[in-house]
């Protein structure tokens, strides 16, 4: 796929998209006098150009250029000038001359030239339709081989259930190099201390070396290791037995922590020995493989000869503590034993279904040379990350007949990869844009009524040099949404200027961020609770109805909504604070389902992919017109928060009467943290970028005191100041009364009235509470919805639910597509009470039909 990664890929010259309309632009002032009717071209800002001819001051025919100089009429132009003019003014468009080399005019089906130009090149990815991709960009220190790794999809036919601990599973003593053999070892890894300078295609310089043992023949049993390819993670491999086999992960890099993710390779396996391997540098105290999670193994000979994919394995599985103490922070360590399907066969170790900056890029390719998804789906560069990698960003949405129509919709934002290591978001991710780029009634609905904003990889450096939670900056980023420093954390910084931009053009229905978690099972979602009793657990409505939707993958329980002060740098509280009331991070586990008919089974990719189709299916649900959902997840949702205050209550050894004021009691009291979450604090920002951030920060202050208000004359000075002389004597007599009633305005804190001990964020955050009659009120008189679709789309709604037969209750099965690869289980339906709340079937025969020619871009 990469012919060369010792040279830069070149993209093509782009040409100048302005020189038609400085050809129209003179020739209206009279400065350029051509054969009229000439229809335009596009050549490019440099050198060489026919409009360069017509912008002299003197009848010269050499390329100068000076900005001082005002136009005048020329008075000569060169014969091939002339020539190319007179050619496109007769109707022939000279594409291909070395003078005009305009590309931007669109033709419609009939050949006919469209007058517009095409969107500005410069924004898209150079992402080319025959030929190699853009190769991955690595620091200058990373070693990389110039082996193309890839692997095949595949759906296990049974399902892969946990392991099942015995009791009896050994515990290895570290042994270490000292005892035992080196048979791989990274040369350099960058760790902390060093920050990230350069980086080029293929990594490092020079001669790359086989850093495996070299084998003495055929006889020899030695497993040879690798991890130097794309999101590969391994450091060390020591060998202290025939069998078995001490690991050591690299470190993210420019840091000396965070070891979770690791893909590695193996060849010369033997078949019917039985081989351990440990892992000796793990950091996190409690994982998923002490509640039965099993490494994934890939077999070379399996993929080539049975299509056989990635899949579960491992006996003997432990998980505990390192007990070799070396004065720094604990390890833990993982072991696992392991038999081979084949002789000399090429097999790989993953944490979670590996998925590349590679793979994406190849998805996206496919998208970009597909006619009928590129109608609809607008893919451009974002920025570029630190490495020089492009961040891709997709637009899709239907195009809209008029602007007000365009302006109408509402917008959805989905990002993933933000924590490298985390590549079942990637799963997730791809899931959800297989659906929502298909042709399914469901889909085109989508379409209709949202704009989607999606980055599918924040972190592309990271994912291709294998981290599990950091940039090259060292840093996890989704501690850091809120920094200025843009050229230090270019991928967040621009994700969130341009969901900023996207607030002020249109509302933004829903954020969500999709990531992993190493310590739960199941699928579940943090959010934030809402202080605005108008939308009083609104947040809660989406994960709800998206549990009922997957009640096999997705746990309601699990979820939480508490703002902690160590998350006000995370992607979810920060679009929260600038608006968004729908804000959440999906957490994906790394093992599988403890729910349903899926119960103690690992998930597969088809199941995380599944989950991104129920997403769309729950956006449906969430906005349609028909509100019975959306108040029957209300109902529900007040009956669980009565239960989770009696059960507070029932651990403090309290008594307290709910009626008329359990709904003002605090959220944020009754949920516990999220401290369980696989979150680390923030670091801070390196050595390196303190001063910059400060000199920052510094110009910041500058400019806001140059946005105070001038200085003040002598005249506006005195009256100022006898202003303020009667201000204060009306402050002194008015003292007295409110000191006589100040006590009455102390209230009792409305949590407990026993408790003295009552949380400062209750006093701080809530508001007044409100009494249940108040309440009641509020919910007559105030609008429970959450999105207010268009028009168009409600109108048609209620037409389709005229039609449909009455009596239609909300237990219907899931949404049917015409695409029968992406709908859920055939026996799983979504969990709505068949007793309460009916709701009207969503249509979905009647889809509006748009012209092909002119699409409005708006989003």
């Amino acid at each position: 796929m990469f012919p060369t990664l010792e040279t830069e890929l070149k993209q093509e010259t782009l040409p100048d998209p302005y020189e038609d309309f400085m050809y129209r632009h003179l020739r209206y002032y009279g400065y350029f006098k051509a054969t009229q009717g000439f229809t335009g071209s596009n050549p490019g800002r440099g050198h060489g150009t026919a409009h360069q001819a017509t912008l002299r001051r003197r009848p010269t025919c050499h390329n100068q250029k000076d900005p001082q100089l005002k136009y005048t009429r020329p008075t000569c132009l060169s014969s091939t000038v002339r020539r190319q003019i007179e050619a496109v003014s007769r109707g022939s468009l000279l594409l291909s001359s070395p003078l005009l080399k305009s590309r931007q005019l669109l033709h419609n089906d009939f050949g006919e030239v469209n007058p517009r130009l095409r969107e500005p090149r410069d924004l898209f990815a150079f992402l080319p339709s025959s030929g190699p991709l853009q190769a991955p960009r690595w620091p200058i220190e990373c070693e990389v081989i110039k082996e193309n790794i890839h692997h095949i999809e595949w759906i296990p036919p049974q399902p892969e259930y946990f392991y099942q601990p015995t009791g009896n599973e050994k515990v290895p003593e570290i042994v270490g190099e000292e005892e035992g053999t080196v048979v791989y070892q990274l040369d350099s890894v960058p760790t902390e201390g060093s920050y990230f300078t350069s980086s080029r295609v293929g990594g490092k310089r020079g001669i790359i070396k086989d850093l495996a043992v070299t084998l003495q023949g055929p006889e020899d049993n030695a497993l040879l290791f690798e991890s130097r390819f794309e999101s590969g993670n391994l450091q060390k491999a020591v060998r202290v037995d025939t069998y078995e086999y001490e690991l050591t992960l690299r470190t993210d890099l420019y840091t000396n922590k965070y070891t979770q993710w690791f893909y590695f390779r193996v060849q010369n396996t033997r078949k019917d020995a039985t081989y351990r391997f440990t892992i000796v540098n793990l950091l996190k105290p409690k994982s998923l493989y002490t509640l039965g999670m099993k490494p994934l193994m890939y077999s070379q000979l399996d993929a080539n000869t049975h299509n056989i994919g990635w899949r579960r394995e491992g006996s003997e599985i432990k998980y505990y503590k390192n007990n070799t103490d070396g004065g720094q922070q604990p390890f833990y360590c993982l072991t696992w034993t392991i038999q081979f399907p084949h002789d000399q066969d090429t097999c790989f170790f993953a944490h979670c279904y590996p998925y590349t900056y590679t793979d994406l890029q190849c998805y996206l390719l496919s998208v970009a040379n597909n006619p009928v998804q590129a109608q609809f789906c607008k893919l451009r560069t974002l920025c570029r990350s630190l490495a020089g990698n492009v961040v891709y960003l997709l637009t899709i949405t239907n195009p809209s007949r008029t602007p007000q129509e365009a302006a109408a919709k509402k917008a959805v934002v989905l990002s993933a990869r933000v924590h490298p290591g985390e590549s079942n978001g990637s799963w997730i991710m791809k899931g959800f844009l297989d659906f929502i780029l298909s042709n399914s009634p469901d889909a085109q609905l989508l379409r209709n009524i949202f704009v989607f904003k999606v980055v599918p990889m924040l972190n592309p450096d990271g994912v291709i040099v294998g981290n599990s939670r950091c940039s090259l900056a060292g840093r996890d980023l989704n501690r850091h949404y809120k920094t200025i420093l843009k050229d230090s954390f270019p991928c967040i910084w621009y994700t969130r200027n341009m969901i900023k931009r996207l607030l002020e053009e249109r509302e933004v229905l829903l954020y969500c961020d999709f990531h992993g978690h190493s310590r739960k099972n199941n699928i579940f979602l943090y959010g934030c609770n809402n202080n605005d009793r108008k939308y009083w657990l609104h947040e809660r409505v989406f994960p709800l109805m998206l549990s009922k939707n997957a009640p096999d993958k997705f746990s309601f329980h699990s979820c939480n909504f508490k703002v902690q002060r160590c998350k006000e740098g995370t992607g979810r509280v920060v679009m929260w604070r600038m608006g968004i009331l729908n804000s959440y991070t999906m957490e994906s586990t790394f093992g599988g389902s403890t729910l349903g008919n899926k119960r103690d089974t690992h998930f597969t990719t088809e199941d995380l992919k599944s989950l991104g189709h129920q997403v769309c299916d729950t956006l449906l649900d969430f906005c349609d017109p028909d509100r019975a959902k959306f108040m029957q997840c209300l109902e529900e949702l007040k009956e669980l928060l009565q239960q989770e205050i009696h059960k507070k209550f029932n651990e403090l050894g309290q008594d307290m009467e709910l009626e008329g004021n359990w709904s003002g009691i605090s959220l944020s009291d009754i949920e516990s943290s999220t401290s369980g979450s696989d979150s680390s604090l923030s670091d801070g920002l390196p050595a390196h970028l303190l001063n910059i951030a400060r000199e920052l920060n510094k110009k910041k202050r500058l400019y806001k005191k140059k946005k105070k208000k001038p200085l003040q004359t002598r005249k506006q000075r005195n009256e100022q100041y006898q202003k303020n002389s009667l201000m204060r004597e009306f402050k002194l007599t008015d003292v007295a009364e409110r000191a006589g009633f100040a006590s009455t305005l102390q209230k009792p804190h409305a949590f407990s009235r026993n408790s003295k001990n009552t949380s400062s964020s209750m006093v701080r955050n809530e508001k007044p509470r409100l009494n249940e009659s108040q309440l009641n009120a509020r919910d007559k008189d105030t609008s429970l919805d959450p999105s207010n679709v268009t028009a168009l789309i409600l109108s048609q709604s209620k037409e389709r639910t005229q039609r449909e037969k009455p009596g239609f209750t909300a237990s219907c099965s899931a949404k049917r597509s015409t695409n029968r690869s992406q709908e859920p289980a055939r026996d799983m339906k979504p969990s709505w009470s068949r007793n309460r709340y009916p709701v009207a079937k969503r249509g979905r025969a009647t889809l509006m039909v748009y012209p092909s020619l002119h699409v409005y871009t708006y989003p």
